[in-house]
């Protein structure tokens, strides 16, 4: 487990916000799953940006190590097949809920929307019992 870093976690903080800020701006929101679904529309003004959006990033940690030297390493508890069912079980929750984390938890309740405080209460409810399955009732 990492040290808790204020320093980095502002720069994080700011960064998400500049980049929601930038995207309302424009009219559109900064769901990463919204972005992602959009790469495959035809519509090529659409893609630009998207495409841009999602390789920046991918880019960021590699600039991050550049600058600021090597990322902590990610460890995971559980195999490969139990990550490729949790990546799909978020992405079917994303299309389900009409969004993921970052397009209603950043983006839509800054806007006020009912739909994404509903959408995020649900999302934490919902982290906090996966937590306290995991970690406390199945003996990790």
């Amino acid at each position: 487990m990492t040290d808790f870093t204020p320093a980095s976690a502002l720069a994080g903080g700011l960064l998400i916000g500049t980049s929601a800020s930038l995207l309302i701006l424009n009219g559109r929101i900064a769901g990463m799953s919204g972005i992602v679904a959009g790469l495959f529309r035809r519509d090529l003004r659409e893609v630009s940006w998207r495409a841009a959006f999602v390789v920046g990033v991918l880019l960021a940690p590699l600039v991050y190590g550049v600058l600021f030297g090597p990322l902590p390493p990610v460890t995971f508890d559980a195999s490969a097949g139990v990550i490729v069912a949790a990546g799909l079980l978020v992405g079917f929750g994303a299309r389900l809920g009409s969004g993921c984390t970052s397009g209603h938890g950043i983006c839509g309740l800054s806007r006020g929307s009912p739909r994404s405080l509903v959408a995020t209460a649900v999302f934490m409810v919902n982290a906090a019992i996966t937590v306290l399955v995991t970690r406390h009732l199945m003996g990790h």
